[in-house]
Order: structure tokens, then sequence, then C-alpha cells
């Protein structure tokens, strides 16, 4: 039952939220409408636009537009997360050259030292 209620709840979720259903849906409210328009009552007019139409098909269409907003926001973050990476990538190779040119600068200067060392040496005094 643990696997079997998330595995059915998702299945309907991902039924309910497509237009197809939501076409159903309006088919299914359509059927209804004569009855209400032959009542004549404003009231029943009224409560069938807004129990039966509204709520049918609006479930759907909210459905579908979420999923779209859901699918274009996943897309920003991965968009986002991809440029992260790339970003922590250069950073990482910055810090490399930096290592590298620090250790060259390092080397100089040891050679620079040695160099005014025996130039002090040569110097009479």
């Amino acid at each position: 039952m643990k696997r079997f209620n998330p595995w059915l709840a998702e299945k309907i979720t991902s039924g309910v939220a497509t237009m197809w259903c939501a076409y159903l849906f309006a088919g299914i409210a359509l059927i209804s409408l004569p009855k209400a328009l032959q009542s004549g009552d404003s009231i029943v007019i009224v409560s069938w636009i807004a129990q039966t139409f509204l709520q049918l098909v609006l479930l759907s269409i909210i459905m579908v537009g979420q999923k779209v907003q859901s699918a274009s926001v996943e897309q920003k973050i991965d968009e986002t997360h991809t440029a992260s990476l790339a970003e922590f990538e250069l950073a990482k190779e910055s810090r490399r050259n930096n290592a590298l040119e620090l250790a060259e600068l390092k080397e100089i200067s040891k050679e620079i030292q040695t160099l005014i060392a025996e130039v002090e040496k040569k110097l009479p005094r």
C-alpha cells in the first residue's frame, strides 16, 4: 500500500493535468447544460457555470498551467546550476594558475636574492 497509493495518485494527477482531460470534462459538463438552460432559473444556470463547468474544466487547465510553469522553473534551475558549475570550474582553474604564478614568482625572487648576494660579495668593502 505504501507504494500503491503514491503511484495511483501520480497516475491520476498526470491524467487530469492534460488538456485532453479538460476537453473531456467540458464535454461531460455540457451534457447537463440543456437542462440548466431549460429551467430558466438564473440560480440554476449560474450554479451550472460555477459548480459544473468551471470547477470541472478549470481543474485540468490550472494543473496543465502549473505543469508548464514548473517545467519552465526547472529549466531555469538547470541552466543556473550548469552556469554555476562552469563558474566553479573557472575559479578552480584560476586558483591553479595563481598558485603556479606564485611559485614562479617565489623562484624568481630566490634567483634575485642569489644574484644580489653574489653582487654584494664582489663589491669592494
